[in-house]
């Protein structure tokens, strides 16, 4: 009824619009092998990692086994059984480099003691670089030896555990 008090019935042609998608598909045609070529180019390494237990944990004495832990200070490297206590002091040398072939050594010699063992705890001070975390987990999860112009890596502890280093007293 309103229709027809305005003047009649009107019918509108709308023409459907077209969408032009052609500058998309062009855009696609480009950027997905683009993405494609780059995804294969960029690998990232993944090392899985875990947490110290608590020391509120009931401890089995006859569980008292070998529990070694990379201490790493601003100016030394601790290597240690963390139920018997320090193995080895490293400190650095005078340019306030890291000792890491003194760990290394260190770490190669508890493997031959401690053949089945994998697992290790890398403990640090908070104000410890990134760099030098990275340079201890590698050499605390393996060993490189030079055979007849060839390297040989051998695993030592690559299950791999990080934490905070204790507080020293008096600190």
């Amino acid at each position: 009824m309103l229709a027809r008090r305005r003047g009649g019935h009107r019918r509108h042609d709308h023409d459907t619009a077209e969408l032009n998608i052609t500058a998309f598909m062009n855009l696609m045609v480009i950027l997905v092998p683009f993405l494609l070529i780059t995804a294969v180019f960029s690998r990232l390494a993944i090392l899985e990692l875990n947490l110290p237990g608590s020391s509120t944990e009931a401890v089995d004495p006859q569980d008292q086994a070998f529990q070694l832990e990379v201490i790493v200070r601003s100016d030394k490297i601790e290597v240690g059984d963390r139920n018997q206590g320090l193995l080895g002091i490293y400190p650095n040398s005078e340019e306030g480099e890291y000792d890491y072939e003194a760990l290394s050594g260190k770490l190669s010699e508890l493997k031959d003691r401690y053949p089945e063992k994998t697992d290790a705890s890398i403990l640090l001070e908070s104000d410890i670089e990134y760099n030098t975390l990275v340079q201890v987990m590698d050499r605390v999860r393996i060993e490189e030896e030079i055979d007849e112009d060839s390297i040989v890596r051998n695993d030592l502890f690559p299950d791999i555990s990080i934490g905070d280093a204790p507080v020293l007293p008096g600190a």
